[in-house]
């Protein structure tokens, strides 16, 4: 079963969200917590490391592959769990979800095409796009009393005008936290279906969906072109340095390009470790999930009732999936300068900024929140210690807002 245990800290670990340089780098310390890095901090299910054990134990590496045996654990569990029927046969196996975006950007469009993005949008994204010499194409999400939606009129004049080739959806989204409707889905298939735009759907979040909330996926429309990358655990169980992508359509035409492309590269098998510990959770790992989404869903639900009545002049985004919450600092009315140094310096947070996103405004920031909930605790109580130093300093220095004034820092 989950246990939200807290990680034990070793100089021996080499995670990215705790690397002294790279944190020195971004925030200029690492004296805070690091909620920047979009993994957990629990101890992954049980029934996973006793897989992993068995394969250590044995102390035998040959050549062993299993493909299959994945594909259908992965395909049983999205019947179980969304009603999705998948063939194991439409299965494609690659190293990752990122490389599975790469791959399928530089298969189905040309160097000087369009790659449409939905800003703000997971930041790898554009870096995925402008590497292999595509043109990145932004269909702003619009707020809409409080909430955000896609920007249809907009969504087909890009596609209309800007040579789209390809529309790159992130659902459950990331940073934002919307889960995308049926009929959301269905407006946008229905003008890509008229513009005969490829639509790649990034569903690595979607098990991660909170209470009042579906998570619907891009196969479950009317739509023959499309292209979804649903099978990865990392976010799920926190495999995410040993996880695999895993493409799926069930369109030939398309199946049969990604296939030998694939297989070209030798792309399509994973290693032993992968391959069983993704078996192993999509099996066995049902009741600890069930577990970490429930915690998951106690910590929002904290957060939101704690800001709401301790940090008022903050708009947290309620997500509707993800294990990340989307923030608004612009009530305090501070320069980018001056949050970063109220959250690095006092609060002791190292967020993501959301222009690393693609959002033009910097008052808004990403929070993983997939940590022990005491943690989260910890560091709110700074916050609200931090943002209420801060209404103090502005009072104060209401007629000197000079950045180099330290006021509101």
């Amino acid at each position: 079963m989950f246990q939200a245990l807290p990680m034990t800290e070793d100089s021996s670990n080499k995670f990215i969200k705790h690397d002294s340089q790279m944190l020195n780098q971004i925030y200029g310390t690492d004296g805070l917590s690091p909620y920047w890095v979009a993994d957990m901090s629990f101890p992954i299910a049980n029934p996973i490391t006793k897989e992993l054990s068995r394969l250590v134990e044995r102390e035998m590496y040959s050549y062993e592959f299993d493909s299959q045996s994945v594909f259908s654990a992965i395909a049983q569990w999205n019947q179980s769990r969304h009603g999705l029927s998948m063939d194991t046969d439409n299965f494609v196996q690659v190293p990752g979800v990122l490389s599975a975006i790469a791959l399928l950007i530089r298969e189905f469009s040309a160097e000087g095409e369009g790659v449409l993005i939905q800003t703000p949008v997971y930041h790898q994204f554009r870096q995925l796009i402008e590497s292999a010499g595509r043109k990145v194409v932004n269909n702003s999400l619009k707020l809409q009393d409080g909430r955000y939606e896609m920007d249809f009129d907009d969504f087909e004049s890009k596609l209309k005008n800007d040579a789209v080739k390809i529309v790159l959806l992130c659902n459950p989204h990331n940073p934002v936290g919307r889960v995308w409707t049926q009929q959301e889905l269905g407006m946008m298939t229905k003008i890509a279906k008229q513009y005969n735009v490829l639509v790649i759907s990034d569903e690595i979040h979607a098990d991660i969906v909170f209470n009042g909330h579906t998570f619907n996926s891009i196969l479950q429309q009317d739509y023959h072109n499309t292209i979804s990358i649903i099978g990865s655990p990392a976010k799920n169980f926190g495999l995410n340095s040993i996880s695999n992508g895993y493409i799926y359509t069930d369109n030939p035409s398309l199946l049969k390009p990604i296939k030998t492309v694939v297989s070209s590269m030798a792309l399509d098998h994973g290693n032993a470790f992968t391959t069983f510990a993704t078996i192993a959770a999509y099996k066995k790992g049902l009741p600890w999930f069930n577990g970490f989404l429930a915690y998951l869903q106690q910590s929002v639900d904290w957060i939101e009732q704690f800001v709401a009545l301790e940090i008022p002049q903050l708009k947290m985004f309620k997500p509707e999936g993800t294990g990340q919450i989307w923030l608004d600092f612009s009530t305090l009315k501070l320069s980018s300068e001056q949050l970063k140094a109220l959250l690095v310096e006092h609060a002791k947070m190292g967020l993501t900024p959301g222009t690393w996103f693609g959002e033009n405004d910097s008052n808004f920031y990403r929070m993983n929140i997939a940590v022990p909930l005491e943690e989260l605790q910890e560091s709110f109580a700074r916050l609200k210690k931090a943002v209420e130093r801060c209404d103090e300093i502005a009072t104060q220095c209401s007629g000197n807002e000079s950045e180099s004034s330290g006021c509101c820092c």
